[in-house]
């Protein structure tokens, strides 16, 4: 993202990306992982060969790593709450980005306009 030094367009770029920020589905803030498992069934084709693949949520809760099981029927869906998220972190990390500057930028302007009174 690049950053205007003008203090309308920073303005004007911060409150667009402040009426992006609704979250247009659920949220997710968790890592999708694919693993592949052996089932434990005697005569089954994993035991010899390929491994029976699951997808698998992670996510952290009071600082400990949990994982959670999403069937496949789940998977499409998951995966949309999971980029909402994303989307939503990378507008609020825009967001605070372009308010640091224009807070700059008003320092800035200020020390100019001190200087030419």
């Amino acid at each position: 993202m690049i950053i205007p030094k003008r203090p309308t367009l920073l303005r004007r770029f911060c409150l667009a990306r402040v009426k992006q920020l609704r979250a247009t589905k659920p949220v997710l803030a968790a890592s999708l992982v694919q693993i592949a498992k052996h089932c434990g069934r005697a005569g089954c084709h994993c035991q010899r060969g390929t491994k029976h693949l699951g997808h698998y949520l992670t996510y952290k809760q009071r600082g400990k790593t949990h994982t959670v099981y999403v069937p496949k029927e789940l998977l499409p869906e998951v995966q949309s709450w999971i980029a909402e998220h994303r989307r939503l972190r990378r507008l609020s990390q825009e967001i605070t980005a372009l308010s640091l500057a224009r807070i700059r930028s008003h320092v800035t302007a200020r020390r100019l306009r001190a200087g030419r009174s």
